[in-house]
């Protein structure tokens, strides 16, 4: 049977989720960093080959319970998402000039009355939500328009933060909606979204069932010219009423008089018109325009199709601050959204986390290499290097599934014994790690080992990105925008 998934349920999946970052219980997500290795042709512990693309050209992620357990294998590093990282967002659509812009409808997608032909805006867009129908000005005020002068080019750009409907020189009218705060441009504004808010004074202001536009669509023959007013909007809402302009016998311009209230529906028959002096009309049909639930400002986000929700983090040097987590030594491929991961056996609420093994080494022979494999004659162990703190003998490292960079020959993903040596096969270095406990740059080490700081296959991974390599520099930042659309 017939069926649509309504915007409104869009709109309340992304109200869940930005309201599962600040409830009561809330959810717990980081954004992690992963993958130091080039992606390429890996072999598995079983001789068999992956084909993962390449640098240049990374395949697409696939949504697999497989993928996701190998995600955890190469992590680096993951930073919490607070509240005030996440926002609702639209897509930026900067005024230009000469541009025609869409003007809202309530009905873009019905059929027109008495035709087969579905109402769609001056763009093709069939539903209000594709149409062009606002703007954000040079001012970072965004504004909704609701008449564009029988599709006209816009050439004056909207100013203002009035309540009040405002036409420009150009013919066009616009509604205020809201301004763009200095955070929200710092924060939630891309080349391609921007953040939408409500405003409270324009919410305040606005009136439930309010008609402000009524658009010519048949002007009729055979009026007495004149203008002619007090003709009531019909419908279910009240007062509302327009004066009608006819010259040569058509109907030439409509203007609203009183905007009424509690409209959900409304009407303009010839008979009122002929009532009020415009005799002699006839094949007249007029369009009023139908304003959103609590009229046009009240919910913006509603309003505008905020069914988009953008995640703001930085990625900060080394993170100094936060323990140094996020290394500066490697490159990643990938990004990930982590919810409700755990650390240490428990839920994980630190800042910043990190996603390597580390293992304390006594009497290195010299340094070991950035993305060298290492391993363990002994017991077959096999990683690959992440980063290498000569200053305190730390070797941060991976292991995955692949034989170049996991499993020793048999396929078996063995873990470095705290006895045997480790080697690094590029360059040659030999260390033994260490039997102590101490705790280096917020890292627990007992008996040498460390495990890292995201528990493995814990909470879900419930985005993934794979991108080319991102050089990190200890003089750098890292921003990522990451835009969920529901």
């Amino acid at each position: 049977m017939p069926a649509i998934i309504t915007n409104k349920f869009r709109i309340h999946n992304a109200e869940q989720f930005v309201e599962s970052f600040s409830e009561a219980a809330p959810n717990v997500y980081y954004l992690g960093i992963g993958r130091p290795q080039a992606f390429g042709t890996l072999t598995r512990g079983d001789g068999r080959t992956d084909n993962q693309g390449s640098d240049t050209s990374p395949l697409t992620p696939v949504d697999s319970i497989k993928d996701e357990y190998e995600y955890f294998d190469d992590f680096l590093a993951a930073k919490k998402v607070t509240s005030s990282d996440v926002s609702y967002v639209i897509p930026r659509r900067n005024w230009t000039s000469g541009t025609v812009y869409d003007y809202y409808r309530h009905d873009y997608g019905n059929r027109i009355t008495g035709t087969t032909t579905t109402q769609t805006a001056n763009s093709g867009a069939s539903t209000l939500w594709d149409a062009t129908f606002y703007v954000v000005s040079s001012a970072y005020n965004v504004y909704k328009c609701l008449d564009n002068n029988s599709n006209a080019s816009s050439t004056v750009e909207p100013t203002g933060t009035s309540t009040s409907i405002l036409t420009t020189g150009d013919g066009y009218k616009w509604k205020y909606m809201y301004t763009l705060s200095a955070a929200q441009q710092t924060n939630f504004l891309s080349t391609d979204f921007m953040a939408v808010a409500t405003n409270s004074t324009v919410s305040s202001a606005a009136v439930d069932g309010a008609i402000n536009i009524v658009k010519i669509k048949t002007a009729g023959t055979g009026g007495t010219d004149g203008t002619h007013t007090s003709i009531p909007i019909r419908g279910d809402g009240s007062s509302g009423t327009v004066s009608v302009t006819i010259s040569s016998g058509a109907v030439t311009a409509v203007t609203v008089t009183n905007v009424g209230q509690d409209y959900t529906f409304g009407y303009i028959t010839v008979a009122d018109i002929i009532a009020a002096g415009g005799t002699g009309l006839s094949g007249t049909e007029l369009d009023v325009i139908i304003e959103p639930k609590g009229g046009h400002g009240y919910n913006a986000v509603k309003e505008l199709g905020g069914y988009y929700v953008m995640l703001n983090t930085n990625f900060e040097a080394a993170e100094t601050s936060n323990s140094g987590d996020f290394t500066t030594a490697n490159d990643f491929r990938r990004v990930a959204l982590l919810r409700d991961i755990e650390s240490g056996g428990s839920a994980a609420s630190a800042t910043t986390l990190r996603g390597t093994k580390a293992v304390l080494v006594t009497s290195p022979s010299g340094d070991f290499t950035v993305d060298e494999e290492i391993n363990q004659a002994t017991t077959g162990a096999v990683g690959k290097v992440v980063e290498w703190d000569s200053s305190n003998n730390i070797l941060y490292y991976i292991q995955t599934k692949f034989n170049d960079h996991g499993v020793d020959s048999n396929g078996d993903l063995t873990a470095f014994s705290s006895t045997y040596t480790i080697t690094g096969q590029s360059s040659g270095v030999t260390a033994t790690p260490s039997s102590s406990t101490t705790t280096v740059d917020s890292i627990l080490f007992t008996s040498g080992y460390n495990a890292g700081e995201i528990d493995a296959d814990t909470g879900d991974v419930i985005y993934v990105e794979n991108r080319s390599p991102i050089t990190r520099a200890s003089d750098q930042t890292e921003n990522v925008k990451l835009i969920i659309e529901f």
